[in-house]
């Protein structure tokens, strides 16, 4: 079994502590167990570089993601084959993130770490704010990246899917859906038949380091896979759309 958090926010997320450095992410997912981690800032793949590079001090399989923003204010959370597909997408992704001036004094910092855990420098546009992508075409454009795309902390009020839209309308081929609470999952399940049968996952969504999973939700992997890219190979077999 391999214990994870697929959701987590670096110090280049305004809403997350500075402290969340891609260095102390995986520090802390190592002291709590975590055998693999995925960095997904808002709207951006920036840190995933560092990211990735202080997974690999501490034996931990990286995973470059992104919780996008659509224009309908729906978080999705889109987790990347390889550093290199989300580095591609967030180029693409400069097109259509919202053009605002981030003030760090109201919103917090947006601090671009480099592979030392040094500060490289800030994104100067506002990254909470939502995209112009309709939920369609976020997806699809995440999509022909490779990504496995899902609807982030469906059991939260705040930007998730059911309380924005209603339901998980099924047109978006989800195949998997996050709770950030375990313990909600029978209500939710019993209240909303759209998701019977969609894989789950169950991350914390942190903005500090206290709040990055236990070693509480696994999946389960072959023992003989050890290299790090075929676990990760593995981890897409399960999150990714059939």
């Amino acid at each position: 079994m391999i214990y994870y958090d697929f959701h987590i926010h670096s110090c280049l997320s305004p809403c997350a502590d500075d402290d969340m450095t891609p260095h102390n992410i995986a520090g802390m997912g190592y002291i709590k167990g975590l055998g693999a981690m995925a960095l997904t800032d808002h709207n951006t793949c920036k840190n995933c570089p560092a990211f990735f590079a202080a997974c690999e001090r501490f034996g931990i399989v990286p995973i470059a993601g992104v919780e996008l923003s659509t224009s309908e204010d729906v978080h999705l959370v889109c987790l990347f084959p390889t550093l290199e597909a989300a580095l591609m997408f967030d180029k693409e992704l400069d097109k259509h993130r919202a053009k605002i001036d981030n003030r760090p004094e109201r919103f917090g910092s947006q601090i671009i770490m480099d592979e030392n855990d040094s500060v490289a420098g800030e994104f100067d546009k506002l990254l909470i704010a939502a995209t112009d992508l309709w939920m369609g075409d976020a997806v699809s454009l995440a999509r022909s990246f490779g990504a496995a795309v899902y609807p982030a902390h469906i059991d939260r009020e705040a930007n998730g899917i059911i309380t924005m839209l209603g339901d998980v309308p099924s047109e978006y081929g989800f195949d998997c859906v996050e709770f950030r609470e375990i313990k909600n999952l029978d209500a939710y399940f019993s209240s909303y038949p759209s998701i019977n049968g969609k894989k789950v996952l169950v991350s914390s969504d942190a903005h500090t380091l206290g709040d990055i999973s236990e070693a509480e939700n696994a999946l389960e992997i072959p023992e003989n896979i050890t290299e790090i890219n075929k676990i990760r190979e593995k981890i897409f077999a399960y999150i990714s759309k059939s």
